[in-house]
């Protein structure tokens, strides 16, 4: 049994609640991309805007980034840039897949070529997986073992003992994902969860915005 098909919009309904509807009960169920997709093209031409269902397509691309459209992501952070000063941009640029991990796994690979220099300050490492956790925990509610590993350059056995003292200290829940392994399930915050986010401003740093135009281009 698949997912229940979108109803028809009623009249005098708003744009996104059939959309807002999946997002509640399938956040993490790729069936509902073409409609996500279809929730961004309608929020551009009817000049509405739901951060939620934006957020949500975003991490499912995070999963199967071949499915990835660039032109709508670059509408969804257009659509974010026109919420600031709210932390909107914020929040979708971490979650576009390689930027996140792909800043961490260029780190490792330098930091790998620096051994001998980074070996001489004890927790150091151990550091900069705390704050890759960090970064991971104000976007995701729920991330891929392969993303965190990657975050995190820790793999294997040493990935499995680092889990199960996150689990046991941190309030980390390990649960199966369809036939894409385990999702590491964080605890909420007002960042990762917009029920709990406070309702304040976010400035975003300009060099932020400036990030964008590669993307635009």
């Amino acid at each position: 049994m698949g997912r229940e098909p979108a109803k028809p919009q009623q009249q005098g309904q708003e744009t996104d609640y059939t959309v807002d509807q999946l997002v509640a009960f399938n956040r993490y169920n790729p069936d509902i991309f073409p409609d996500l997709e279809n929730s961004v093209n309608e929020q551009v031409s009817s000049q509405t805007y739901s951060l939620e269902s934006n957020l949500c397509l975003l991490r499912l691309y995070q999963f199967e980034p071949e499915k990835l459209s660039s032109q709508i992501v670059t509408r969804m952070l257009v659509k974010a840039l026109m919420a600031m000063p709210g932390p909107d941009f914020s929040l979708c640029l971490f979650l576009i897949p390689e930027r996140v991990t792909g800043r961490f796994r260029q780190f490792w690979d330098e930091a790998a070529k620096n051994r001998h220099i980074l070996d001489t300050v004890p927790g150091f490492e151990q550091a900069i997986q705390g704050y890759a956790v960090h970064v991971l925990s104000l976007t995701y509610q729920k991330v891929p073992r392969t993303v965190l590993a990657e975050a995190i350059n820790i793999e294997g056995l040493s990935l499995d003992k680092f889990l199960e003292h996150q689990v046991a200290n941190s309030g980390w829940v390990i649960e199966k994902s369809q036939g894409r392994g385990q999702l590491i399930v964080l605890p909420r915050n007002e960042y990762n969860d917009p029920i709990l986010k406070k309702n304040t401003a976010e400035s975003v740093p300009l060099e932020n915005i400036t990030r964008i135009f590669p993307i635009l281009s």
